[in-house]
């Protein structure tokens, strides 16, 4: 019988939320959940496609544990399983494939396919998060977009928007301040489509989760930067949702938003960024950005960097553009050559570091609150956590600090 199981993903915040849900459940069943680098019965991988590089690394992930965990049984389930299903079930040594629209079931599923029916109760909920060292929670509140940008392949994966009940994610929180957990992240595919199918809307669900539960810090998920109503800023106000942003811009140049299908022309997001930093103080915006898509000339570049600058970015996530096939993108004429790919790529890390450095010494001087993360064995050792605003921090503490502690610290360097 089954003892030990591993649950592994790769790619957004979104396949960590549903990692979670599982484990919990898992856990209930009776299974003890072990780290990425212990042997396991079992082994649970959420795959990713949202570029070539993440079905490489998909692919690379199970052939891996396959062959680290000869005998153990591998399901597989993510993007890629629901993309590429009849060649992934090929790959040697997974035992079930599941789709994402049966991933609300995984556990289930995979119960019924080793004839698997008792079920514990266990109240210490938080195990399989501390077991997998995480210290804050991923809610998934939402799945799936109805939009279409030509590049994206997650929309064909995941499909219609999909609202998670406002009761549940109550409950959820609740559940998981209970035993210890002090920051949650929302998490959805279009986080801000969260009630199109419901009649409700996110500005409404922040709103009621901050007035009905007492979780200390609530964090956002990626959103689209657009669809946010003047009145969303308000909401900051209240310091437990805590000031950090990532809005993928994924260019500057108004020509490549439209043949990427984006719905914010560069005016409008910069608009976006004055409004967010006037109205919360201490605003860290993060973003994405799409290196070479088709047709990208020298000029357009130009305007992405300038934007980039302009914005003052605390991190920029750098993505070079690859076809994926079964997206309009992959089609279009003028596919930029892989050496200018690179170069621009190089050059924007450049400016991005410089950015970040100077959002990192800006903070030096104010005393914050910083989540004490990951485990040690010496609790006077240096530890690490982020600030409100997603900024790194190493922590040398004066007496000895647990982890799964909130804890105020003075920034010196």
């Amino acid at each position: 019988m089954f003892k030990q199981i591993k649950l592994l993903t790769l790619g957004c915040r979104l396949n960590e939320a549903e990692l979670e849900n599982w484990a919990d459940d898992f856990y209930q069943y009776g299974f003890e959940i072990v780290n990425e680098n212990a042997p396991a019965d079992l082994i649970v991988i959420n795959t990713c496609a949202v570029t070539a590089q993440a079905v490489r690394k998909s692919r690379q992930l199970l052939r891996q544990q396959q062959r680290n965990n000869p005998n153990a049984q591998l399901i597989v389930s993510g993007c890629l399983a629901t993309l590429e299903a009849t060649a992934l079930a090929q790959e040697r040594g997974v035992t079930l494939l599941i789709k994402n629209s049966d991933k609300d079931q995984l556990v289930d599923l995979v119960m019924s396919h080793f004839f698997l029916t008792k079920k514990e109760i266990r109240d210490d909920f938080a195990t399989p998060l501390f077991a997998r060292n995480r210290q804050r929670a991923f809610i998934k509140a939402q799945d799936g977009c109805r939009y279409q940008c030509t590049f994206c392949i997650t929309t064909q994966a995941r499909g219609v928007e999909r609202s998670r009940p406002r009761a549940e994610i109550v409950n959820l929180i609740n559940r998981l301040q209970k035993v210890g957990i002090w920051e949650v992240v929302l998490t959805g595919v279009q986080l801000c489509g969260y009630g199109s199918d419901c009649g409700d809307n996110l500005t409404a669900l922040v709103a009621h989760l901050l007035a009905v539960t007492t979780i200390p810090r609530l964090r956002l998920g990626s959103l689209e930067p657009w669809d946010l109503p003047i009145d969303f800023w308000a909401l900051f106000a209240n310091s437990r949702l805590l000031p950090h942003l990532h809005l993928p811009l994924q260019s500057g140049s108004d020509a490549v938003l439209r043949r990427m299908g984006r719905r914010c022309k560069a005016y409008e997001f910069m608009k976006l960024v004055e409004i967010g930093r006037a109205q919360v103080p201490g605003l860290n915006l993060t973003t994405d950005i799409i290196v070479g898509f088709p047709g990208e000339t020298v000029a357009d570049w130009q305007q992405t960097l300038q934007l980039v600058e302009s914005a003052q970015f605390g991190h920029v996530h750098i993505f070079n553009y690859s076809p994926r096939t079964g997206t309009i993108a992959a089609t279009l004429p003028h596919q930029i050559d892989a050496a200018i790919k690179k170069q621009r790529s190089e050059e924007l890390k450049m400016l991005a570091q410089k950015l970040k450095q100077q959002v990192l010494t800006a903070q030096i001087g104010q005393q914050v609150t910083v989540l004490i993360e990951g485990a040690d064995a010496a609790p006077t050792s240096v530890r690490f956590g982020y600030t409100p605003n997603y900024l790194p921090v190493r922590i040398k503490p004066l007496t000895a600090i647990g982890e799964h502690r909130l804890i105020d610290v003075q920034l010196t360097d």
